[in-house]
């Protein structure tokens, strides 16, 4: 029972560190955060329900068409809500008005009932280290940290990984070694959109299409950010896991009224222990 409990927690996790891991792709690549990404995250999970119930394609079909439309989706948000502002803090209001409306037209097609999408592995749970877990679950729960390991050997070990670190620094300094910004910028957005896509048929099963699912997800996702210390993928990751299986401890055993309060308890305690965050070590770059 406590190995199922985390296990429901590291699933309910891995959702957040997506999250997460596409505020931070947007972080380092534009220097915007942009809270639009949930809704990339719930847009996917809308063609996966699509895709797999309604137009019965294929798996790998669903997977291409959502990576490539969530992508262009990023794009455009990119191109109409972050290109065209000039100051950080009004970026804040544009990409909430980004995700407003997606939401809006979330709701507006899919109605306000919940869709359950279909599992494209077994929905038979399976006994792993003593606790019950669906196949799709572990995969949902192996893929993030793969992820994240992936985008942080980029970011280090790569020339464009390390040109985006320098936009993310400083875009002058950046323009003068003959970067890019803007290309960068919208690459960003493209990637974090391609993984949210990608993620979509693995999300779905979990938690279903419904026009909030973005609102439910991107506190979250800012908290498992928080949690891990901005800048580092794996502290996404690192992040989105703690939040899940803290939410899924206090669920069962202080009621599920509790789970909010004790997810943001957790995050205060954290953030008085390590300020930048659990992996967010200050570091000095020069570009």
């Amino acid at each position: 029972m406590l190995m199922t409990t985390i296990w429901a927690g590291l699933t309910v996790g891995a959702i957040y560190a997506l999250v997460g891991l596409g505020y931070t792709i947007t972080y380092i690549g534009s220097a915007a955060f942009n809270f639009a990404q949930a809704g990339f995250v719930m847009t996917a999970v809308y063609i996966a329900y699509l895709g797999l119930d309604h137009w019965k394609l294929p798996a790998l079909g669903v997977i291409v068409l959502a990576t490539g439309a969530v992508s262009l989706l990023a794009v455009i948000v990119q191109r109409v809500a972050v290109a065209p502002v000039r100051s950080h803090d009004a970026l804040l209001i544009t990409t909430v008005g980004a995700a407003t409306l997606i939401d809006g037209v979330a709701q507006r097609l899919g109605g306000d009932q919940p869709l359950q999408v279909s599992f494209i592995f077994s929905n038979r749970p399976t006994t792993v280290f003593g606790g019950r877990v669906l196949p799709g679950e572990l995969w949902l729960i192996v893929a993030v940290p793969v992820i994240a390991i992936t985008l942080t050997v980029i970011s280090r070990r790569t020339l464009v990984g390390m040109a985006g670190l320098a936009v993310s620094a400083d875009n002058d300094a950046a323009r003068l070694f003959g970067i890019n910004p803007r290309r960068y910028a919208v690459g960003s957005f493209a990637l974090a959109g391609a993984i949210a896509g990608l993620m979509g048929v693995f999300v779905g099963p979990e938690t279903s299409a419904f026009a909030t699912l973005s609102s439910a997800i991107a506190l979250k996702g800012f908290v498992a950010l928080a949690l891990g210390g901005f800048r580092s993928f794996s502290g996404a990751a690192l992040g989105g896991f703690t939040c899940g299986v803290a939410e899924a401890f206090s669920a069962r055993y202080l009621g599920s009224e509790y789970q909010t309060l004790a997810i943001f308890a957790l995050l205060l305690l954290t953030l008085l222990l390590f300020p930048t965050g659990l992996l967010g070590g200050r570091k000095v770059r020069a570009v």
